[in-house]
């Protein structure tokens, strides 16, 4: 695993890198179909004056390696009841291409669901990816996920439904 993995804040000089990435072809992958730039740039300029791009419902950190910005891990809810109670987070993670394949992603999920069960109430951090993105499902399983099953035709991208794997974390799992 790689120790010299961080999240941070965002801070109002990481937008324009935010908009970068997700206008940059080089940071797509097989398994990402981001927004036009001009739409996320917005939102990450409107979302960073409401709360600083992080609430107990959603939310944006940066992932920092040897205090380098190296991608995103992001959060939002998933309901399975009624109640607040049964709000889960669904995690999502976007690495730039220098820092795949070196334990980053694997580090920074872990990092990401310690400070959310450390700052918020959710039982359950979830995560998913496309069945075929088995680099993700070994980044997730080495971050202490359970695999939980698929999701058939859970996902439409890029013209046409995926099947994803369901990953979950407990709040006291071990």
């Amino acid at each position: 695993m790689t120790n010299d993995v961080t999240l941070r804040a965002v801070g109002q000089e990481d937008i324009p890198l935010l908009a970068r990435w997700r206008n940059d072809p080089d940071h797509e992958t097989a398994f990402g179909d981001f927004l036009p730039m001009a739409r996320r740039q917005h939102q990450y300029h409107e979302r960073f004056a409401v709360n600083g791009m992080i609430s107990e419902d959603e939310g944006l950190l940066i992932i920092c390696r040897a205090g380098e910005p190296v991608g995103t891990v992001s959060w939002h809810p998933v309901h399975y009841g009624p109640n607040r109670g049964s709000q889960s987070l669904n995690l999502g993670i976007a690495i730039a291409p220098s820092a795949r394949g070196q334990g980053v992603g694997t580090a920074a999920q872990r990092l990401a669901y310690e400070w959310l069960f450390r700052y918020t109430t959710v039982n359950r951090i979830e995560a998913s990816t496309d069945v075929e993105n088995l680099a993700e499902q070994k980044a997730l399983g080495k971050a202490g996920f359970t695999r939980e099953g698929v999701l058939r035709g859970a996902q439409f991208r890029l013209g046409t439904w995926h099947d994803m794997v369901q990953y979950s974390r407990l709040r006291h799992d071990s």
